[in-house]
């Protein structure tokens, strides 16, 4: 407990030893931009906390799943703990049949599009102009549960999205979209309308808004395969997307999403090479301790984790999971340090004591761990922002996976509804984010 202990203490001690320094606040014309490896919002550097908050737009929107009220608290406690940045969904593709996939869905068909979750986008970002926060606006998605590569390959008539419980059969399935031209054209086609967009709320195009920080080619794309010639399509095409991005919007940063080596593959020089392009301006890596197998049991059914490992695995685990973490970050930065770029680690999670998921149920672990991330970002220059997942804020789970019109508390619908999210009732929690956030503001 003594070593947990330091881990908390961690952000308090970045306070103490933080320098004051006077500087004007960003005028919330500026946009943010990247200058000697760090960012910066007009004059003044801009390394940020934030959250995955993917459901954004629906929340914000006024049909089914929407609720403005909530989304106007939930910023709102965003802004009181020192949450500046969000990391929002602006695609959503296929049909809504599916159990485990996002409604309602942006762009049920090709080209065909829910003008409700449009303008639910376009109202979301302007709430976060008025609030001077940021948002990273991500355009596709590896993974099935918002439908990204698997419905454009599906449109593309690859055949049926099969299931992931063959990660072979899977793997060489979803590996068909970086070499399919029908499939990639479709997604780029999403991506011209979206990045192209005039918001309906405040009547400028999304280039000249504020509120974005980036785009974001998917959330963790991957080449799904360790061949080179999928690897080289797979490079070719973020650089295409990239260009394509900044050929329609040149005011705003343009980054991967990428999960960093482990979603490159295990190559590092695959993902040095993503990110070495000039349009892609920073780098972004993820971390999943549980995913990834550092703590607790292998990949499976919660459940059956909480059966092995007990109540207390989170915070038996905290130790090896700290180390495995910073010494990935380490990687992934010595792998890209000489491209100069800054890096966010956009997403990390850690489930709650013995694999609870109520909102308020027990953190220490996660604590500890909120707090090892938090002193590297506060602490060092090896990242430049970081976002956790997820935001659950004041939802309030039915049921423990998600069933149509539950509120949405960040967990995807596949997956227990609580298991990564932090909710208002999550108060140890916040109080190290807030914490985080008061030492990063006093060292500006």
């Amino acid at each position: 407990m003594k070593r947990i202990a330091y881990f908390l203490a961690a952000i308090a001690l970045a306070g103490v030893y933080a320098c004051q320094q006077s500087g004007k606040t960003a005028e919330s014309t500026d946009y943010v931009q990247v200058r000697d490896g760090k960012f910066y919002r007009g004059t003044e550097e801009y390394k940020f906390i934030g959250t995955n908050f993917w459901f954004g737009a629906i929340l914000a929107s006024e049909g089914q799943g929407g609720n403005r009220e909530r989304l106007a608290r939930e910023l709102d406690l965003m802004q009181e703990v020192g949450i500046t940045n969000v990391r929002v969904l602006a695609s959503g593709e296929g049909p809504d049949t599916v159990a485990s996939h996002v409604l309602p869905v942006m762009q049920p068909q090709p080209g065909v599009y829910n003008d409700t979750i449009l303008r639910g986008l376009d109202y979301l970002i302007a709430e976060l102009e008025k609030r001077q926060m940021t948002a990273v606006l991500f355009l596709n998605n590896a993974w099935e549960w918002s439908g990204g590569y698997g419905a454009y390959l599906e449109w593309a008539g690859c055949g049926p999205v099969p299931d992931w419980s063959d990660w072979t059969i899977a793997q060489n399935y979803h590996c068909q979209f970086v070499r399919s031209d029908k499939a990639k054209k479709m997604a780029a086609d999403h991506v011209r309308f979206i990045v192209s967009r005039t918001n309906t709320v405040t009547g400028k195009p999304y280039s000249e808004s504020p509120a974005i920080m980036a785009w974001e080619l998917a959330n963790e794309p991957r080449a799904f395969a360790r061949d080179s010639v999928t690897k080289a399509c797979f490079a070719q095409w973020v650089e295409e997307q990239a260009k394509l991005i900044k050929s329609l919007d040149p005011n705003h940063l343009v980054t991967t999403g990428s999960e960093g080596i482990e979603g490159c593959e295990q190559d590092a020089d695959l993902f040095r090479q993503v990110h070495a392009f000039p349009e892609i301006d920073y780098v972004c890596i993820h971390i999943w301790p549980y995913n990834w197998h550092w703590i607790g049991p292998a990949s499976g059914p919660l459940e059956v984790g909480l059966a092995r490992n007990g109540a207390t695995s989170m915070i038996d685990s905290l130790l090896p999971a700290c180390r495995n973490t910073s010494a990935y970050i380490d990687a992934c930065r010595n792998a890209v340090k000489d491209l100069g770029k800054p890096m966010v680690l956009e997403e990390f999670g850690y489930p709650r004591d013995g694999y609870l998921i109520e909102p308020g149920s027990p953190t220490i672990g996660r604590d500890g761990y909120y707090a090892h991330i938090l002193s590297q970002l506060v602490q060092s220059e090896k990242l430049q922002g970081c976002c956790f997942w997820a935001w659950g804020g004041y939802a309030q789970p039915e049921h423990r996976r998600w069933q149509r019109w539950d509120d949405y508390v960040g967990d995807p619908a596949q997956e227990e509804q609580g298991i990564n999210a932090v909710f208002a009732a999550d108060t140890t929690t916040l109080k190290l984010i807030r914490l985080a956030a008061e030492s990063i503001k006093t060292a500006k």
